[in-house]
């Protein structure tokens, strides 16, 4: 969230900023700009008519000592006509508070100097690319076909029993999630992530805290009763575990690790792009988040980028890294870099992680705070997150990607994982 007073100070570099997000901010930056002094006003007028209200008081009971009670008690009336004043400011004060509020949760996270100017996804930057593009033997096939060959997930049977987007993983199919699972995990912890088992339903504060609503409120699954929301991605409660904390300047950044089910609505989503493990809204995946100093904090995406790469070059996957341009950037990032694998069979790049630096976005919602040595006052910090990975879509690549005419070949970093098996027939 932009802090109001950075907004009123720089309205038009603020405007500038967002417009490379394609959000036009003018009118409510104008509007903030516009209560912000009302604001002030309304603030100044308090407290002028407070000071008159207690000279007034100071001086009424001298009135009624020196037996001036005609006086004294008319300025006893027009103290209780300042008091009347003064709560009118005061209510004026809240609603404007309560307006401003509302105008500053309109407003996306300023987009980083890097960003480049674009549309969308096709003017993002490509930065890297790697891995060995699969040459496939004749008659291979998209993972959905090889899925039901080897008996590896059930899509029908989970439009039975929840619908569309809920697959069942079966036998090495549900061995092949689990070994990722672990493998994801494991090698986050050698590089410094604590992992955490978070709650898979957030509150409210915890779904405004990182952004989500009011946002992407349509995105999610709503249990009304309780009024809480299933997790789109373990960033959300993983980062709220920080939200009204001040920690030490000394032990950031901290890295944390989680692995969860993700569950997302994906209104609107139909077509060819969406068959298979292509889109769900039921997905494993892995997370990991990271609260950094500010100074620090693209050291920290840089790192976590390198990581993320590690990852798809273990599992021997053709990838490439993408900087996201402005006009297919999230709500609240400010810097995102997305990771793609080649999928073999349907000859065409899948969406595996995102990688993005918030800076002061999500903390500035959540309270959370960094306390320097030998500065008294807490600091905003920065908070980052990046999929390490989400387990469709590489799953959908190492099936199309390592099949052969025997039967689908097992990455050698998960043959492991999988009790020595080699190979899915």
């Amino acid at each position: 969230m932009l802090n109001l007073k950075f907004i009123q100070e720089n309205p038009e570099m603020v405007i500038e900023r967002l417009a490379v997000k394609r959000f036009d901010a003018r009118v409510i930056v104008e509007k903030v700009i516009e209560l912000y002094k009302r604001r002030n006003e309304a603030q100044n007028e308090a407290e002028t008519e407070k000071a008159e209200m207690n000279r007034l008081s100071k001086e009424i009971g001298q009135l009624f000592k020196d037996g001036k009670t005609s006086e004294a008690n008319s300025a006893k009336e027009q103290t209780v006509r300042l008091k009347e004043q003064i709560k009118s400011l005061e209510n004026e004060f809240d609603t404007i508070d309560a307006e401003l509020a509302q105008l500053q949760v309109l407003l996306p996270n300023l987009p980083s100097s890097l960003v480049p100017i674009g549309r969308g996804a096709e003017d993002n930057l490509i930065v890297v690319t790697g891995g060995v593009m699969p040459v496939l033997h004749e008659g291979a096939k998209p993972h959905w076909d090889l899925a039901a060959q080897y008996n590896l997930i059930d899509f029908e049977l989970g439009v039975k029993i929840t619908g569309a987007g809920f697959p069942v993983y079966k036998g090495y199919g549900a061995r092949i999630q689990r070994a990722l699972i672990n493998f994801f995990l494991d090698q986050a912890r050698k590089h410094g992530y604590n992992e955490v088992q978070p709650p898979y339903v957030v509150n409210e504060a915890s779904g405004f805290g990182t952004g989500q609503l009011p946002d992407k409120e349509d995105q999610m699954y709503h249990c009304g009763l309780d009024n809480l929301y299933l997790i789109p991605t373990a960033e959300v409660p993983v980062t709220n575990i920080f939200r009204d904390v001040i920690v030490e300047a000394k032990d950031l950044p901290i890295k944390t690790t989680a692995y969860s089910a993700c569950f997302r609505r994906e209104a609107g989503s139909y077509g060819k792009d969406v068959r298979g493990l292509n889109r769900l809204h039921q997905f494993d995946k892995v997370e990991v988040v990271q609260i950094a100093h500010p100074d620090k904090s693209y050291d920290s995406l840089n790192e976590m980028v390198a990581y993320v790469q590690t990852l798809v070059e273990m599992l021997g996957l053709p990838y490439r890294i993408l900087r996201l341009c402005g006009g297919d950037m999230g709500f609240t990032s400010a810097l995102t870099y997305d990771f793609e694998v080649w999928s073999a069979a349907q000859e065409r790049w899948l969406e595996v992680s995102s990688v993005s630096n918030f800076e002061s976005f999500q903390a500035t919602r959540l309270k959370l705070r960094f306390r320097e040595e030998g500065r008294s006052k807490p600091q905003i910090a920065h908070t980052l997150n990046g999929s390490a990975l989400a387990l469709p879509r590489i799953v959908a690549a190492i099936y199309e990607n390592y099949q052969t005419p025997e039967g689908i070949v097992v990455p050698k970093v998960l043959v492991p994982y999988m009790g020595g098996c080699e190979i899915i027939n």
